[in-house]
């Protein structure tokens, strides 16, 4: 009997990781190609305005359009920031408060076993030693030892 082994090979998934990329390439493109009409547009207004025979009230409503335009802007550049600070929060509250718990008490368990091994193993052994050396020098003393 001869029995002959397929090796099937499984794609790896990486689709959705290139879907990722794409749709933030679309993003960035339309981000790109509106702030270029915006900039167009103030430039076409300012060449307008420029002509000798352009009246004040019309320079007038063009300035009052562009500062709402940029209250508009600062409006949603806030929304933002608040969206920003809202998952700082959340990932303060919720990931790194975890954490620091965590090494808190490996850092009370830690200080804990270094008490009991300084009281329970360090100490004794400490004690140990300052009686040899005593009576080390009792046997030089003695003569009965000598270095």
């Amino acid at each position: 009997m001869c029995m002959t082994e397929e090796i099937v090979e499984i794609p790896e998934e990486k689709e959705e990781n290139n879907e990722g990329n794409n749709d933030q390439r679309k993003v960035a493109i339309i981000a790109i190609v509106f702030v270029l009409l915006i900039l167009g547009g103030v430039v076409a207004a300012v060449l307008g305005l420029l002509n000798e025979n352009t009246p004040t009230e019309r320079i007038r409503d063009i300035f009052i359009i562009f500062m709402a335009f940029e209250s508009l802007v600062i409006g949603v550049a806030l929304v933002i920031l608040i969206l920003q600070i809202a998952s700082l929060m959340n990932l303060l509250q919720n990931e790194i408060k975890p954490i620091l718990d965590a090494t808190n008490e490996t850092v009370h368990t830690l200080r804990g076993t270094t008490a009991f091994l300084s009281e329970n193993m360090v100490d004794p052994v400490i004690k140990l030693n300052a009686n040899l050396a005593g009576l080390q020098r009792i046997f030089e003393i003695l003569g009965i030892k000598k270095n």
